[in-house]
C-alpha cells in the first residue's frame, strides 16, 4: 500500500499525469481535506491538476493494484 500512495504521490508532483492515471482506480472514491467526496479517475485527476500534492492518506484502499479509496487529512 505505501508503494503505490508513493508512486502516485510521485507522479503527482513530477507531473506524470498518465503514470498517475494508471495508479487511479476507474471508480475512485476520494475524500478531500474538506470531507467531501469526489468519485471517479477523471474527476479526481482534474482536483488533483489544479491543486498540491496530497499529503499521504489517512486511510487508503487498493483494489486490483490500483487506488481505490483515498482519504486526505482533515484540513486545519
Amino acid at each position: 500500500m505505501d508503494d503505490v500512495v508513493t508512486q502516485l504521490r510521485g507522479a503527482i508532483a513530477g507531473g506524470d499525469r498518465e503514470r498517475a492515471r494508471l495508479l487511479l482506480h476507474p471508480y475512485l472514491q476520494w475524500s478531500p481535506p474538506d470531507g467531501t467526496v469526489v468519485r471517479g479517475r477523471a474527476e479526481v485527476l482534474a482536483l488533483l491538476r489544479d491543486g498540491p500534492v496530497p499529503e499521504p492518506p489517512v486511510s487508503a484502499a487498493l483494489r486490483d493494484g490500483q487506488v481505490y479509496r483515498w482519504v486526505c487529512p482533515p484540513a486545519g
